[in-house]
């Protein structure tokens, strides 16, 4: 098996993508974060003292996709064309949902990961002082696409 992020060496390497077409790259990704009954009324009635967490939570998501090549360091840094991110409250937690689109030689699923990773952590953050029982579960790609520019 051939790894391509490692050299004939096995140390790590960038891949070059300079040989590959632009396209239209689109990843989706989802993660859930399991809160305690009284900590998701709090929320659901906007109580928490650090605020709107389900907003600063999808803010979050957005600028962390934006700053995913500083993170992950073999991943390359893309041109967003759009970035979503969406937290949606439930009995159990909160599900988070992320979206990232660009044009490029890439994908982009790092970014939608990164978001949907980072408005999770945001969520724990803002009711860690409440909730000591938190688990983030379940982040995971749900769909990449890529097709050609007409």
């Amino acid at each position: 098996m051939e790894f391509s992020h490692t050299d004939q060496n096995g140390k790590a390497n960038m891949v070059d993508v300079g040989h590959k077409p632009n396209q239209i790259r689109e990843a989706k990704a989802k993660g859930f974060i399991s809160l305690q009954p009284e900590t998701v009324r709090l929320i659901r009635e906007n109580l928490m003292k650090k605020g709107d967490v389900l907003t600063i939570a999808e803010i979050a998501g957005i600028q962390a996709a934006k700053r995913t090549p500083e993170l992950i360091p073999l991943c390359h840094t893309l041109l967003l064309t759009k970035v979503d991110v969406k937290a949606t409250l439930c009995d159990q937690g909160v599900e988070i949902n992320g979206y990232a689109k660009c044009i490029g030689q890439t994908g982009v699923e790092m970014e939608a990961l990164t978001a949907v990773s980072v408005s999770l952590l945001t969520v724990y953050d803002m009711c860690k002082a409440v909730d000591k029982n938190m688990s983030i579960e379940r982040i995971e790609l749900v769909e990449k696409t890529k097709k050609d520019i007409e």
